[in-house]
C-alpha cells in the first residue's frame, strides 16, 4: 500500500478504460487497492538518509497519549502526550537529533534523569544537547514532553468518531518524535487515554485496559521491533471487533487475529480463511512472526485499500477483499518481520507481498490460477512501463517521489514476476528453501532489515549459486528483454537428427543483454516432446542438441519461467549445416565419465575461447583462450574432478557464439 502521483493516477485510469473489467471495483487485485491508496497522500521532503547522522540505536519507544477529546465534533487532531525513549550509542556523542514534524508537533521539554536538556527545533529535526558524552554502547533514557497541533496532515487522521495513523514512508514523525528510517526498529509500547465507547487497536499485544467509568486506558506493547512507519494506532467509537485464535499446528502457541469493522459491513469471509491463510504463509515462510495480528477498516480518508503496519493492518471500509487481505498480510513477513533497510529496498516488501496474492491464489484454486496471475501483472507492468529499474541505490540516500517509489508497474508488477523468475532459475525445491531460510534467519534478518544485497548473499549462502547476473539485469536496470529467436532441424544421417536454437535479444542499444537459463519444448515425428535447458549468457549464442528421432516443432519457454519479456521465436528457413561451419561439431563421447573430446573448426584465424559452465552459468573450467589458425581442432574435457550433471560447452570466435550441452555420468 504505497503512494502514487496524479499521474500514476492517470495511467490507471487509461488502464481502467481499455481493460475495465479487470479495473472493477469488485475485480481489483490487492497490489492494485495497494498501491491506490497512497494516490493521495503528499511525500514528506526527501532528506538524506545520511543526514541527520544516526550514531545511536533506538531500542523502545513509549508513548503515552491523551486522546480524549479528538473523538467528538469538531474532532481535533490535538493531543497532549510523552515519549520516553531509550537508545544505545555507537558512536561518542553529546548530542542526538531526531525527526519530528515542525508543522505537527510542539516540543515542550526533554529530560534526562529529571533534569531538563536544552533542544532546538527546526527544519523538522528535534536537536537535543545530552548532559554529557556518552561512549558506545552506553544506554540513555530522555522523556520529550510534547504537543501534537490541531492540523490535517497525511499520518494522523481524525474524523467522525474514528482516529487513525497511516505513516509510510517517514510520517510517524508527524505524530511523535522518532528516527524515522526504516532500518531502524525499536520495540514501541503505546498507551493512550480514550472515552469509555472507544475501541483502540495498535502495534503488539493488549497488556492492559483500564476503564474508570468515564474513559478507558489502553496499554499496548510491541514485543518484537518494529519500523517507525509500521506503528500503528485504528480506533473508534462503538468500533466492531471480532477475535479468531489461530493455533500454531507446530508450536500450539495460540494467535488472536483482531477484526476492527464497522456497522454494515460483512467480515465472515475472511474470517473464514484467515486461518488456512495464516498457516500457508507459515509453511512456506516460517511460523506467524507476532503474538498477535489484526485488521481494522477505517475512516473515510483512507480511500482505497490497506497498510500493513505490524500486527494491524489498516484497510478502508468494506474492503475485506481475499487478494487485498493476501497481500497486506504477507507483508507480516515480507515488509514487517523483515523490513527493506532503505527506500531503494522497497521492492523486498512489495514484490514479495504482490508475488504472495499468486502465490496464496494458486494454493486455493491450482498452480494455473497462480501462473495467470501472474502473466497478467506482467501485462500490466509492460503496459504501464516507465522505463525505470526496480531499484535504484541512490534513493538509499534520497527518497524519490511516491510515483517513483511506489510506481505500480515496477515497484508492484515487474517485481513480482522477478520473484517469480527467480522462483523459475532456481527452481521449486531450492527457491524456497532459500526463502525460508532467508525469513527465518534470526542472527541477520527476523525481526531486522535488509537490503537487496543481503537478499541476494543469503539466496547466493543457500543454493551455492552466484546470482548478481540476475539482480543486475532484473532489479537494477529497467525494461525487459525482446527476443529474436530461430531454430531449425538437421538430418544428420543414420536415424540422427539434430535440433539447432539460435538465442537472439534485440534490445535497445543501451539496455543489458539479459542473461537467462532458457527452456525449449521440443516437439518429435512420433508425436513426443521433451523440453531442454541451457544457460543464455551473451546474444546471438547458438545451441544444438542431437536425437535418435527427428524434431519437428518447438515452443520457446513452455512453462513461462520468463514473463517479462517480449519477442518471437521462429522456425528459420535457413537449415544448412553451412552455419555451423564455424564452432563446435561434436562432443564425443557425450554422455562421458572420464573424459570426452571437443571438436571445432575455425572458418578463419581467430582468437578463440572454449570453456565449460555448469547449470547455473558458473565457469568451471577455461579450455581455451588464444589465437587459433583455420582448421579443425580438440581440445579434452577431463570429468574427473567433476560432479555427475548437466554441463555446458560455450564456443566464442570474438563475431559468434555457440553452446553444448555436455553431460558426466558417474
Amino acid at each position: 500500500m504505497k503512494k502514487l502521483l496524479l499521474i500514476t493516477l492517470l495511467c490507471l485510469l487509461v488502464q481502467q478504460t481499455a481493460f475495465p473489467q479487470s479495473f472493477s471495483t469488485n475485480n481489483k487485485k490487492g497490489w492494485e487497492l495497494c498501491s491506490e491508496r497512497k494516490s493521495q497522500m503528499k511525500l514528506l521532503p526527501a532528506k538524506s538518509a545520511n543526514s541527520p547522522k544516526h550514531s545511536f540505536d533506538v531500542l523502545n519507544y513509549s508513548l503515552s497519549l491523551d486522546l480524549m477529546a479528538c473523538y467528538t465534533s469538531p474532532y481535533p487532531t490535538s493531543f497532549k502526550a510523552t515519549n520516553v525513549m531509550r537508545f544505545r550509542v555507537d558512536s561518542a556523542l553529546n548530542q542526538i537529533q531526531l525527526n519530528a514534524s515542525g508543522y505537527s508537533l510542539q516540543i515542550d521539554s526533554v529530560k534526562l534523569s529529571g533534569a531538563k536538556l536544552t533542544f532546538s527545533h527546526q527544519n523538522d529535526l528535534l536537536t537535543i544537547t545530552l548532559d554529557r558524552t556518552y561512549d558506545p554502547q552506553e544506554e540513555v533514557e530522555i522523556t520529550i514532553y510534547y504537543n501534537r497541533k490541531n492540523v490535517r496532515d497525511d499520518s494522523f487522521y481524525v474524523e467522525q468518531g474514528w482516529l487513525y495513523t497511516d505513516c509510510e514512508p517517514e510520517g510517524a514523525r508527524q505524530w511523535f518524535p522518532c528516527w524515522d528510517k526504516p532500518s531502524d526498529k525499536a520495540t514501541a509500547d503505546i498507551t493512550a487515554k480514550v472515552p469509555k465507547n472507544v475501541k483502540l487497536g495498535a502495534t503488539g499485544h493488549l497488556q492492559d485496559s483500564i476503564n474508570d467509568g468515564t474513559s478507558i486506558t489502553y496499554k499496548w506493547v510491541s514485543r518484537d521491533p518494529v519500523a517507525t512507519y509500521l506503528v500503528v494506532i485504528a480506533s473508534k467509537a462503538n468500533y466492531n471487533l471480532d477475535i479468531v485464535n489461530w493455533t500454531n499446528p507446530r508450536t500450539q502457541e495460540v494467535v488472536p487475529i483482531r477484526f476492527y469493522y464497522n456497522n454494515g459491513e460483512n467480515i465472515s469471509y475472511p474470517k473464514s480463511i484467515i486461518g488456512d491463510m495464516t498457516t500457508f504463509f507459515s509453511d512456506y515462510y516460517g511460523d506467524h512472526p507476532f503474538e498477535k495480528n489484526g485488521f481494522a477498516t477505517v475512516g473515510p480518508s483512507f480511500t482505497w485499500g490497506g497498510m500493513e503496519n505490524q500486527t494491524l493492518t489498516t484497510l478502508c471500509r468494506n474492503c475485506w477483499q481475499e487478494s487485498l487481505i493476501a497481500h497486506e498480510y504477507a507483508h507480516q513477513w515480507f515488509g514487517d518481520m523483515v523490513t527493506c533497510a532503505t527506500w531503494a529496498d522497497i521492492w523486498l516488501n512489495e514484490g514479495f507481498a504482490t508475488w504472495s496474492e499468486a502465490f496464496w491464489n494458486g494454493h486455493r484454486n491450482g498452480y494455473s490460477y497462480y501462473l495467470n496471475e501472474i502473466k497478467q501483472n506482467a501485462s500490466s507492468y509492460k503496459y504501464s512501463n516507465p522505463g525505470t529499474p526496480i531499484s535504484n541505490p541512490a534513493w538509499a540516500v534520497n527518497t524519490p517521489g511516491p510515483d517513483v517509489l511506489f510506481n505500480t508497474a515496477t515497484t508492484y508488477n515487474k517485481s513480482s514476476c522477478v520473484v517469480h523468475q527467480l522462483r523459475y532459475v532456481l527452481g521449486d525445491s531450492l527457491f524456497f528453501k532459500c526463502l525460508k531460510a532467508y525469513a527465518t534467519d534470526t542472527v541477520n534478518f527476523k525481526y531486522k532489515s535488509a537490503t537487496t544485497e543481503d537478499f541476494k548473499n543469503k539466496f547466493e549462502e543457500v543454493s551455492g549459486q552466484q546470482l548478481d547476473w540476475f539482480f543486475d539485469s532484473w532489479i537494477y536496470q529497467p525494461n525487459h528483454p525482446t527476443y529474436k529467436n530461430e531454430y531449425w532441424m538437421t538430418d544428420l544421417g543414420a536415424g540422427m537428427w539434430r535440433f539447432n536454437f539460435f538465442a537472439k535479444q534485440i534490445n535497445n542499444v543501451f539496455q543489458p543483454y539479459w542473461q537467462m537459463p532458457l527452456e525449449v519444448k521440443i516437439s518429435f515425428a512420433d508425436q513426443s516432446d521433451t523440453i531442454v535447458r541451457f544457460f543464455n549468457s551473451v546474444n546471438s549464442e547458438s545451441f544444438h542438441f542431437d536425437f535418435h528421432k527427428q524434431p519437428v516443432s518447438a515452443v520457446f519457454d513452455p512453462n513461462s519461467g520468463i514473463v517479462l519479456r517480449d519477442g518471437t521465436t521462429i522456425l528459420s528457413t535457413n537449415q544448412s549445416p553451412v552455419a555451423f561451419a564455424t564452432g563446435i561439431s561434436s562432443v564425443s563421447p557425450n554422455p562421458f565419465s572420464e573424459s570426452t573430446t571437443v571438436t571445432y573448426t575455425l572458418s578463419k584465424k581467430a582468437h578463440v575461447k572454449l570453456s565449460l559452465y555448469n547449470l547455473q552459468g558458473k565457469l568451471v573450467q577455461a579450455l581455451v583462450d588464444a589465437d587459433q589458425q583455420t582448421g579443425d581442432h580438440s581440445v579434452v574435457i577431463s570429468g574427473q574432478s567433476l560432479t555427475a550433471g548437466v554441463y555446458f560447452c560455450r564456443f566464442s570466435d570474438g563475431e559468434a557464439s555457440q553452446t553444448v550441452k555436455v553431460v558426466i555420468l558417474k
